[in-house]
């Protein structure tokens, strides 16, 4: 027991930190129905303040800590009730859309800021130590737990004994309701945000000398807290900060077992989002009802041009296509990259706009993907062309796994499954000697024909793929199969009543998506001559996301569009202009998300007030008197 107690000490510290960024998204997720991605943003935005305040202006920690928690908590979180407002009434993408937009935003807000680098933080705890069994401990422990316990208490207390509490458990159940009881829910919903935010911002200050200061290390905080939300069923506190210590334990714990275990070093860091994806599967499915769905409209392709005209400028940007290693001279790597980025998105879209699936595992399928192809040229000697549909092959299983929660899963839950689903394959998939194995690399080889390997010929070959992805999709697309994916967002109820089993449908749609994803990661992987998985980790997949919603729903157009944005624009920027990319699309996908242009479309305005100053002109009294038509006054 001696030897399991440093670590049990280790995990129930951590683990109280879980717990207490679990509660705040657990709370503001319960009273808006808008599940927080950025919440972890949130706790990386004030860690950095107090590293400012304490460590570079020597304010004492006690007030550097109050101004952040009590003062920039607050604050953050009247912002966010605001957006909050604005999200619920968009589809369930969109809301994911738009959390994952407020974290890249912030995110990228931090870098522009305080740059990309890790910088250590003191502990501003006290760190001296006293005895436990033999096994020292320090203060700043101790601290850290009693802080937290004491937080999940009076927290628990709060909505028990206290009239706006009560009022805070009763908003997403029925908020007509409780307006009737002359109690506002947006003042709740807003108190319930200000709780989150202060929540959040003491789970950077207190994690921050543990982890150091990084942006993306950070901000991904919040994904140690989805394994003690789900076990809390995202609803219950004090279970969902038990969650917490037990995540903490079981991950510390597991360190121990693993030692010496190469292939098994992932598990540790895993076992949140391990806790997660299994409690989703088990978890009665009456039990995840989401917090303030109501029904939604799917999201539509729209087009305003004609037919003729779309099929002209399609014309037009295949000719231009074709010339391009003619006009981009040494940038045609850029461009080749920018071809390979058409499967991914083509594949996203496929699942998102058309299926109304969500994934925030589809940098996995492109990781899987390359790592086979990989395999498949340099150990099995598999000619290279059918090598890369064979990379694709291998990955549809994984599709099939990923589609098991799509199953009983959907909106909110689907998402969070398949982000953990990502993170498993990134931290114990890819160090396996199934995928890149322990040196984190594999060469991957292009066609074996001398001109088709330079970079002129490599283009064409990756652009042929591309055209004949678009083929498959536009064929899907217009099949029975797209009809039913369509059926399949619009409403899956519907669609099962007409005798339609929907289970197969999602299945195929998670793996037509799997196999364009991994056909892709095999052409990334040609590109450069070796690929490894560091490149297709699951803030990739958010940004993939984020990228697509920006370039908006259209099926081909968007693909393009978001292939360039992320991939060729990045080339032309001017110097020092790309440390704001995040930053720039974590913001522009809010206000896609937010569907501000169509909130506040200014041409709608004049057209509504028009209109309704003709109908009163008509119901005016003095329409209805013919007698005084046309007399001067």
């Amino acid at each position: 027991m001696n030897d399991l107690l440093p670590f049990i000490i280790a995990g129930i510290t951590s683990g109280s930190i879980y717990g207490l960024t679990a509660m705040g998204l657990v709370l503001s997720y319960k009273t808006s129905g808008i599940f927080n991605f950025a919440h972890g943003a949130i706790a990386a935005a004030a860690a950095y303040l107090f590293y400012t305040l304490n460590v570079e202006h020597g304010i004492a920690w006690p007030v550097a800590a109050l101004v952040c928690v009590a003062i920039g908590g607050p604050l953050l979180g009247l912002a966010l009730e605001f957006f909050a407002r604005l999200l619920a009434e968009v589809p369930p993408a969109r809301k994911v859309v738009g959390t994952v937009g407020l974290l890249l935003a912030i995110q990228g807000l931090i870098s522009v800021i305080y740059g990309g680098d890790l910088r250590s933080t003191p502990q501003f705890l006290p760190t001296s130590r006293f005895s436990i069994g033999g096994t020292q401990v320090e203060y700043s422990q101790l601290i850290v737990v009693l802080l937290s316990t004491g937080a999940a208490v009076g927290l628990y207390l709060f909505f028990r004994s206290t009239r706006l509490g009560v009022a805070m458990r009763g908003v997403v159940d029925d908020p007509t309701l409780l307006a009737l009881d002359a109690t506002n829910p947006v003042r709740v919903r807003r108190a319930a945000w200000l709780i989150s935010a202060s929540f959040a911002a003491a789970s950077g200050i207190l994690i921050a000398p543990t982890l150091g200061l990084e942006p993306l290390l950070l901000t991904l905080l919040v994904v140690q807290a989805f394994g003690a939300a789900a076990i809390g069923s995202f609803s219950s506190l004090p279970l969902t900060f038990v969650g917490g210590l037990a995540v903490g334990l079981l991950s510390s714990l597991s360190t121990k077992f693993v030692l010496g275990k190469s292939g098994l070093s992932g598990l540790p860091p895993s076992i949140p989002f391990l806790v997660l994806f299994v409690v989703l599967l088990v978890m009665p499915k009456g039990r995840l009802v989401q917090a303030g769905v109501r029904a939604r409209a799917a999201v539509r392709e729209r087009s305003a041009l004609p037919r003729p005209a779309r099929l002209a400028i399609g014309a037009g940007g295949a000719l231009a296509l074709l010339a391009v290693p003619q006009l981009v001279g040494a940038k045609l790597p850029v461009f080749t990259n920018g071809a390979t980025f058409v499967l991914i998105f083509l594949s996203l879209s496929l699942l998102v706009w058309t299926s109304g699936q969500v994934s925030l595992c589809h940098a996995a399928f492109a990781g899987v993907g390359a790592a086979a192809f990989g395999q498949l040229t340099t150990q099995l000697h598999v000619p290279w062309a059918l090598a890369l549909v064979l990379a694709g092959v291998v990955t549809v299983p994984v599709g099939a796994i990923v589609a098991i929660p799509a199953i009983r899963l959907s909106g909110l839950y689907l998402a969070l499954a398949t982000f953990g689903f990502g993170i498993l394959v990134q931290r114990v998939g890819y160090p396996s000697s199934l995928l890149y194995g322990s040196g984190g690399t594999r060469a991957v080889p292009r066609p074996g024909i001398s001109w088709l390997s330079s970079d002129t010929g490599f283009y064409y070959v990756v652009l042929a793929v591309a055209a004949l992805a678009c083929l498959l999709v536009w064929a899907v697309y217009h099949s029975r199969l797209g009809l039913l994916l369509r059926g399949l967002a619009d409403s899956p109820l519907a669609l099962s009543t007409m005798g339609t089993t929907i289970n197969v449908t999602r299945v195929l749609v998670f793996c037509l998506s799997a196999f364009l994803a991994g056909v892709a990661g095999g052409l990334f992987g040609a590109a450069v001559g070796n690929i490894g998985g560091f490149g297709f980790g699951p803030f990739e997949s958010l940004t993939w996301l984020t990228v697509l919603a920006v370039a908006g729903t259209s099926q081909f157009g968007a693909a393009f569009v978001a292939a360039g944005l992320l991939a060729v624009a990045p080339a032309y920027y001017p110097s020092g202009w790309n440390e704001y990319q995040t930053l720039a699309f974590g913001v522009i996908a809010l206000i896609v998300a937010l569907q501000l242009p169509q909130r506040y479309d200014l041409r709608g305005r004049v057209a509504r007030a028009a209109r309704g100053s003709a109908q009163r002109r008509e119901a005016s009294p003095l329409r209805a008197r013919p007698a005084l038509e046309g007399v001067q006054v």
